[in-house]
């Protein structure tokens, strides 16, 4: 017999704790022998191939390609670019040397003092350097533009106080770097590149997210302009989904990549670069799930419907896995990823909550009662409804309800998003607001690095973004007091 299950710690007693036991007991990850890294286990690791997938089939309908760069960056690429080295300074990771040898003393082995590399290399915290330097050898005419690179990677920034996936040492991600001729193409690609990334979270992770400028003190290190879609999590707090960044001229400058243009002058190429992370896997996790284990949307579910066989011997659970194993070959002719669970060393109730745990969509269970209505039991994992379905068509009775509990989710999780959002018109009632409820605060501004800083000082509450769509309003700002023409989001954040 397996172990009984244990439970989680609610969400309301404690939601980091509860977090980080989903995480663990669903079988999505685990902290692994190097400090502030993770193991992603093959049930997680599913999910980011799903995830993978769908945003790679985007990036390709829209002229990407795919393309591999050194994981090692010498370090004086980072001195070329003063605001990119000043952002990922803290967070490298430096080889200094290259061979192991045998400890004298017999302890193992040591670093070979004798093996010290000429130039330091870094390990990839993001790509722009090498790539741009790299760059500098394809890019010589207007002919050879625009470039339009994706790399799968992992990447490291040296994180001291680390949560799996949400900020790990090490992580797996995206990162598109493309080339253009002019500012406006660049600004396009940037714009471009954001809204896929929100079409993605909002249709296949059923997160709904605000599109936004970041404020200047938010960007990304060498950026000109920054980006992003904000989601907002359970417990009120805000979390960075994906960055598109317009680049301007700066990393072409900085390893001198120019190129003729139509006209026969030279100028500078204009960039972006842009990403999402395993970090998408936390925003999942947070935005849906529940007491019970994971919720999953049926486009990212590695297991969409679970069949299991109500029974009492041998020759009964037999029967039943045949009946079930044509239903599964109906569903599979659909698209639908399907799963028998026929274990015999476990209690078909032990079987109900481990699949309420893994976030399965679906779950269909058939009984000698069943088999002889004609019918079978089916249970949402999103609203933990049931009820008796004849088996007449079941396979498209099941794919449609898939679509319908795609929706839900969303619907669910946007209704919640505006539940929490609050316009706030003083700074009194933004901390009161912002202490006793959380969510997204819209407030007014007067667009100064001071009053932000002071406000992160004083609250913890940053500008998530400046929403592409926010209305233009006069206003006042919350801290200041001079004019504002419109309000930006601001939230506590992961």
């Amino acid at each position: 017999m397996a172990k009984e299950m244990k439970e989680l710690t609610s969400r309301e007693e404690s939601y980091s704790q509860w977090y980080n036991d989903l995480v663990v007991k669903a079988g999505l990850a685990e902290n692994s022998a190097v400090r502030g890294c993770m193991v992603i286990k093959p049930y997680g690791y599913a999910i980011w191939e799903k995830m993978q997938a769908e945003l790679d089939r985007r990036f390709k309908e829209t002229g990407h390609q795919n393309a591999y760069f050194p994981l090692f960056i010498p370090k004086s690429f980072f001195s070329k670019e003063a605001s990119h080295v000043d952002g990922f300074a803290k967070e490298c990771a430096v080889v200094t040397h290259y061979r192991l040898k045998n400890d004298p003393d017999g302890k193992g082995v040591i670093v070979d003092p004798d093996a010290k590399l000429e130039e330091e290399l870094i390990v990839r915290p993001t790509s722009e350097t090498i790539i741009w330097n790299t760059y500098k050898g394809w890019i010589q005419s207007y002919r050879d533009l625009p470039i339009l690179c994706n790399q799968w990677a992992n990447v490291v920034r040296w994180e001291m106080r680390t949560r799996l996936f949400l900020r790990t040492a090490e992580f797996l991600w995206q990162e598109g770097h493309t080339a253009h001729a002019t500012a406006e193409e660049a600004m396009e690609e940037t714009y471009k590149m954001v809204n896929i990334y929100a079409d993605f979270a909002e249709n296949v992770m059923s997160v709904p997210v605000i599109i936004g400028h970041k404020s200047e003190n938010e960007r990304f290190a060498g950026a000109v302009d920054t980006l992003s879609i904000e989601a907002l999590m359970q417990d009120g707090k805000a979390l960075q989904s994906g960055t598109s960044h317009f680049l301007g001229q700066n990393f072409a400058k900085a390893f001198d990549v120019q190129f003729q243009t139509k006209e026969g002058g030279m100028d500078y190429v204009w960039a972006t670069s842009w990403g999402v992370s395993t970090r998408l896997m936390g925003a999942l996790i947070m935005a849906h799930s529940d007491n019970n284990g994971l919720v999953l949307p049926p486009k990212l579910a590695p297991i969409q419907v679970v069949l299991i066989p109500i029974y009492k011997g041998e020759e009964q659970l037999a029967e039943m896995v045949s009946h079930l194993t044509v239903i599964a070959d109906k569903l599979k002719a659909l698209g639908v990823t399907v799963k028998i669970d026929d274990r015999d060393n476990v209690r078909s109730g032990f079987k109900f909550a481990e699949w309420e745990l893994k976030g399965v969509p679906v779950r269909l269970a058939m009984g000698a009662r069943d088999l002889a209505n004609g019918t079978i039991e089916v249970a949402r994992r999103d609203t933990l409804s049931k009820e008796v379905v004849v088996l007449d068509g079941i396979e498209h009775f099941i794919n449609n309800l898939l679509t319908e509990i795609q929706q839900s989710i969303y619907i669910r999780a946007l209704k919640f998003r505006e539940e929490m959002t609050t316009k706030v018109d003083s700074y009194e009632e933004f901390k009161q607001v912002l202490e006793e409820k959380g969510g997204f605060l819209l407030a007014h501004w007067d667009g100064s690095p001071e009053v932000e800083e002071q406000i992160k000082n004083q609250t913890k509450a940053t500008i998530r973004c400046i929403p592409l769509d926010a209305p233009e309003e006069e206003g006042f700002c919350i801290v200041s007091g001079r004019p504002s023409r419109r309000r930006v989001v601001f939230a506590k954040a992961y």
